[in-house]
């Protein structure tokens, strides 16, 4: 965290996923409307659905609309502009549809689309990350992994999907070039640089091994005649920024005025960051006084940090992707024992080491879209920094009991579960979007839910795997309010991440520096606490603990919009606090 891809880059996941399990034509197909509904929504929201597709294609792709293969985004400043207004216009027409207009279920999905609209001009307009933010594009587009990973064609139709992609490339790196205005801030070149240069070393290396099935010569010629011009294209964008480095800023802070409309914008949050913080420092205290309590019996005459380090030291046997793949299994077992969620469908989540342009992160999930049916989906491990001290190296890899709780967050119960349920919901625009909070928010929460439930036995060293997670998401938070709304400086933040969250050098370097790229990373411990806010309320007269599987089910039904939203549908519009 962990994160799940640009079916969620996130998303990153500035963009998120799902999508409606059918064909252009599914909402228009869909059973007739009952007595109440406004026979335009459907067509309306199907209609914006197919715009938004043309618009950005390789998100279509990821969803499994083939027909967009090998297709990126007009990114040139013309197109950025050309988006911002058709969304605003379309913003103009779905508020258009009034409460007397609309069946309930109607009104829940305006309210969905309006936020999903809004969080995109908020990214795009209001804070324009397209000329501001690298990961702009490496979140938004640029990753080529479903056409080597994920196996919905033959290989042959695939890798010629991937050339188009490969030719489309040049072009895509001289508008981004175009479009970024330096001196940008130092963290956000730097991820630039790892990850553009990784995508020319991807192109060279890893890429043609992922094709070797296929035996078309033409084909393979074709594939290496496309392969240097985007590699090329790649490091030229690399070098770029490289060169731009001396320039660099530390002028990466939202400011308080837009990161408050960056909550109600993107999470129909409107909670006072004061109120925030302080939320966020109480639960933050809640698991540092477990942690001192389960640390207790792990290291009785140790710190708290001798006792993570002696958990962390205790690895997964094969390292973290062989352990992570061993975990799998156990998790979903134990999801059906418990009886905590229902698991619909028959998918698969595999496990690999993540490509060199993806390890800004230790690990992350890339989710097949719905209309990939039966496709698996892959958790991705990224190994540490090779240019790392050794110490450093050995520290960044978890240990098994840190490592359960991640596959617990991207796969069983955590991200690829609620995967599952979001494609199958009955909401149509909830298979499309799946927004930050929700997503992240589900899968931090599933880690202390699975605890709750007995995952580890009450083994004390399982629960300091689980809260080292916690912990580490709690700091997030902190950092985001502080480093974007009262000046904390980024070196503040990651002595945060070593003091409070317990984590090693490397990992509190790279969580500090994804906090001024990513200020939405809040999202995890916010989200989390929304949803256990939910749950006590909605549990209270259903039977407490007897009804979490309800809970689960439910909650996870509606897709993926703003907790809020969830919030008013489990528990009326006069639903109480948020925390």
């Amino acid at each position: 965290m962990n994160s799940f891809t640009s079916r969620c880059k996130l998303l990153l996941a500035f963009t998120a996923i799902g999508l409606f399990a059918g064909s252009a034509s599914a909402f228009a197909a869909a059973a007739p409307a009952p007595v109440g509904d406004n026979a335009e929504w459907p067509h309306f929201l199907n209609d914006y659905v197919e715009a938004y597709f043309v618009a950005e294609p390789a998100f279509a792709v990821t969803q499994g609309r083939h027909e967009f293969d090998g297709q990126l985004p007009d990114w040139s400043a013309a197109g950025i502009y050309k988006q911002v207004a058709w969304l605003k216009s379309e913003r103009a027409k779905a508020a258009a549809f009034t409460d007397t207009k609309l069946s309930p279920e109607q009104r829940f999905e305006r309210d969905y689309l309006l936020a999903r609209i809004d969080t995109d001009l908020f990214w795009t307009d209001e804070v324009a990350q397209p000329f501001k933010n690298p990961g702009f594009y490496l979140d938004g587009g640029l990753d080529p992994s479903v056409y080597i990973a994920r196996p919905y064609a033959a290989p042959e139709v695939r890798l010629k999907a991937f050339i188009k992609y490969l030719k489309a490339i040049p072009a895509a790196a001289d508008e981004i070039r175009a479009n970024l205005k330096t001196p940008l801030p130092k963290t956000f070149v730097e991820r630039g640089i790892s990850s553009f240069g990784g995508y020319a070393g991807f192109y060279r290396d890893d890429a043609p091994k992922a094709f070797t099935a296929v035996t078309d010569a033409a084909l393979q010629d074709e594939f290496k005649t496309a392969i240097e011009p985007a590699a090329k294209a790649m490091q030229g964008l690399a070098d770029w920024l490289k060169s731009e480095q001396p320039k660099a800023t530390d002028d990466f802070a939202l400011g308080p005025k837009k990161f408050a409309d960056m909550l109600w914008k993107t999470e129909r949050v409107k909670t006072p960051l004061t109120k925030l913080e302080a939320v966020g420092k109480a639960d933050l205290a809640r698991n540092l006084a477990a942690l001192k309590s389960a640390c207790a019996q792990v290291l009785p005459e140790g710190t708290l940090q001798a006792c993570m380090d002696k958990v962390n030291a205790d690895k997964a046997p094969g390292g973290a992707v062989e352990g992570a793949r061993a975990q799998l299994d156990q998790l979903r077992q134990f999801i059906i024992d418990k009886n905590l969620v229902t698991v619909p469908g028959t998918e698969k989540a595999l496990v690999d080491e993540a490509p060199v342009y993806q390890r800004w992160n230790f690990a992350y999930i890339d989710i097949a879209g719905p209309y990939d049916k039966g496709m698996p989906s892959t958790y991705y491990i990224a190994p540490p920094d090779p240019t790392w001290p050794k110490a450093e190296q050995d520290a960044y890899t978890p240990g098994k009991n840190v490592l359960l709780f991640t596959s617990a967050h991207e796969v069983w119960p955590g991200h690829f579960l609620q995967f599952l349920h979001s494609n199958r919901s009955s909401f149509q625009f909830g298979q499309l979007f799946v927004g930050y909070a929700f997503a992240e928010g589900w899968a931090h929460y599933s880690e202390e839910m699975m605890y709750e439930a007995g995952l580890g036995d009450n083994d004390p060293a399982v629960h300091v795997g689980q809260l080292s997670e916690a912990l580490l998401r709690n700091v997030r938070l902190l950092c985001a309010i502080g480093m974007h709304t009262q000046g904390m400086k980024m070196q503040t933040c990651e002595t945060m991440f070593r003091e409070q969250g317990f984590q090693d050098a490397g990992n509190a370097s790279q969580q500090a520096a994804r906090g001024t790229y990513d200020p939405a990373y809040l999202n995890y411990t916010m989200g989390k606490l929304m949803i256990r806010k939910l749950r006590a309320d909605w549990t209270a007269s259903r039977g407490g603990r007897d009804a979490w599987h309800d809970f689960h089910d439910q909650f996870l039904s509606y897709g993926g919009p703003p907790i809020p939203l969830v919030r008013e549908q489990m528990m009326g519009k006069s639903s109480g606090d948020l925390f």
